[in-house]
């Protein structure tokens, strides 16, 4: 693909150049001793639904890499009419699904690097540019992945039942003096609020310290990634913790073992840790500056 101005490329992520699983390897077309054509070349395509809901997603290798790509209408995706498609949830949200499921699969048989949601190229030649400046980024990430997959850790809390059970000794001991003043009593109160919280604060530091103790060694890397506010919002309860983790598939089970022995063990009221996963790396990504 050139500069064909009505359509572009669409990158799901970055593959290792050897063929999947089930698709031939196919090499550029040469002739004799001449040089290979430039820019990325169709290798041949991935078991799943592209972006579009019909076609399967395509295999471009170029750089000692392979592109995982489909043609997509650049009206659909540039100018005023795709600002107001990714406005649009009904738009956004069954694409996001497909671009999510394409990694999905292609981890299934190889190391990926993922690329965001909404990645387009101009052209081949355009995507062949980034590929060939960030080589030993991509192809060095892939090795070092190999088939290890992402596990998301969050913590969950529900903080007015956590409050509430811890605050309840400090209220007694307000309760029982009730022959106090009315400002020696509203003076207690304020002291037994913020001991509860005091105590909630120590009892999340242990309980979330004590998680991360027995999974960092099941996990060859981990990040901590931002707290959601608003990913609760229509729940009591909110995120108070949020971590990625690179676990090898034998240590999989273990690791979402000691996730629930966690919630076991727990002894603070309203915490539970979720785990979630297997995801595409990328929380482990390093950048790629753009072109």
């Amino acid at each position: 693909m050139k500069g064909d101005s009505a359509t572009a490329l669409y990158l799901y992520g970055f593959t290792q150049a050897g063929p999947m699983p089930g698709q031939p390897d196919i090499e550029s077309p040469r002739t004799g001793g001449a040089a290979p054509p430039p820019g990325p070349a169709v290798v041949g395509h991935l078991d799943a639904i592209g972006i579009d809901g019909e076609r399967a997603p395509q295999l471009w290798r170029h750089a000692g890499l392979a592109a995982i790509v489909s043609i997509v209408s650049r009206d659909e995706w540039c100018g005023a009419a795709a600002e107001a498609n990714l406005q649009e949830l009904a738009w956004v949200a069954p694409r996001s699904l497909r671009h999510e499921a394409v990694l999905e699969a292609a981890t299934r048989s190889a190391p990926v690097f993922p690329a965001r949601f909404g990645s387009l190229f101009s052209s081949s030649a355009a995507l062949g540019r980034l590929m060939e400046r960030h080589h030993e980024t991509i192809g060095g990430f892939l090795e070092r992945v190999g088939r290890q997959q992402e596990w998301a850790v969050k913590g969950i809390l529900d903080r007015a039942r956590a409050e509430a059970e811890l605050g309840a000794p400090h209220q007694a001991a307000v309760t029982g003096k009730a022959a106090l003043s009315p400002g020696l009593a509203y003076l207690f109160e304020q002291q037994s609020r913020r001991k509860a919280k005091e105590d909630l604060e120590e009892k999340l530091a242990a309980a979330c310290n004590s998680l991360l103790e027995r999974l960092h060694p099941l996990a060859s890397e981990a990040r901590s990634r931002p707290v959601l506010s608003g990913e609760c919002a229509a729940a009591p309860e909110e995120m108070i913790s949020n971590w990625a983790f690179l676990v090898p598939p034998r240590a999989v089970a273990e690791f979402q073992q000691r996730v629930q022995q966690g919630n076991s063990d727990a002894s603070l009221p309203g915490l539970t840790f979720a785990i979630s996963g297997p995801w595409p790396p990328y929380s482990f990504c390093p950048p790629l500056s753009p072109e």
